[in-house]
């Protein structure tokens, strides 16, 4: 399906997987906390939650102005046990990426399970990790500030 080198991480979140696996599916909670690095904002999250869908992405630098966008379409809905899209940066538009989530409830937190397929090389794989990293922070911090509503 695609090639190139894999990327995983593993977090676990104080929600349940139903609150953790909605963040990855509401436009409005994605604008809150998927960023590229801390700082970003996001601008435009668009998602139709359908086999098939589209999700898109675009994340702002506010430092420099730039914006960064990316696009797939879903290809497993299993709420809230599982969700695979494929990814494509507007940038890199030859290069289709898969990204697969895993959702593991236990005691009311859960473990998150994210694999990130297609990687062009170790370099990548390495701004990729950074750039989850802190996007997962920001959900944390999201998850964080909606249980406290």
């Amino acid at each position: 399906m695609t090639t190139g080198m894999t990327m995983q991480i593993h977090r676990t979140f104080q929600a349940p997987a139903e609150a953790v696996f909605d963040a990855w599916t509401s436009e409005e909670v994605m604008r809150r906390w998927f960023h590229g690095a801390h700082g970003w904002d996001t601008p435009h999250a668009e998602v139709d939650l359908r086999l098939g869908g589209q999700v898109r992405v675009v994340m702002r630098d506010p430092d420099k102005g730039t914006e960064y966008g990316g696009e797939g379409h879903y290809t497993e809905i299993d709420r809230p046990r599982r969700l695979a899209f494929t990814w494509i940066w507007d940038d890199d538009a030859d290069r289709e990426g898969l990204i697969e989530l895993d959702f593991e409830e236990s005691d009311g937190a859960t473990k998150v399970t994210m694999t990130h397929h297609g990687l062009r090389s170790a370099e990548h794989v390495t701004s990729h990790e950074g750039g989850w990293n802190a996007a997962l922070d920001e959900l944390e911090a999201a998850l964080a500030a909606g249980s406290d509503s």
